[in-house]
């Protein structure tokens, strides 16, 4: 198991962890019959759902980015071209060099996965991790909506 992966499995046992601790003490302010401590109490079983939310979204976000990589590896299409250091991580130059060849292959087929996937490698390795995710996104909506 990688340490990403390691990682997120020890957030959610953690997280779970933390859910049932506070909804707990959330039942025990509930029942106090106080007004505040009745209002957080509700706010103590609010805040944990969102969190929840939140981290399984980014775990479902995670799993089905990594299935789509190895998708487009196992078809020969993964390799960007791109010089990586020693560390594995992209040359940034050359990523924002080859950054317009990804962008014309979305223009040039906006409903194809495997282009908006390139596109979000791309961005990564140009360090912009915001496109980078709405870039991927997109290519999980489109493969899904072709299965």
């Amino acid at each position: 198991m990688s340490g990403a992966k390691l990682g997120a499995v020890v957030m959610a046992v953690l997280l779970v962890l933390y859910v049932a601790l506070v909804g707990w003490r959330a039942v025990q302010f509930v029942l106090t019959g106080e007004p505040v401590a009745i209002a957080m109490g509700v706010a103590l079983i609010v805040l944990p759902i969102v969190a929840v939310w939140a981290i399984w979204r980014e775990l479902a976000f995670g799993v089905r980015s990594q299935r789509l990589v190895e998708r487009l590896d196992s078809e020969g299409a993964l390799d960007l071209g791109i010089p990586v250091r020693p560390s594995g991580r992209p040359e940034r130059g050359e990523a924002d060099a080859a950054f317009p060849e990804f962008r014309a292959a979305v223009e040039a087929e906006p409903d194809s996965w495997r282009a908006w996937l390139r596109l979000g490698l791309a961005y990564d390795a140009a360090g912009d991790r915001r496109r980078a995710r709405r870039a991927v996104r997109r290519a999980i909506e489109l493969e899904r909506a072709r299965d």
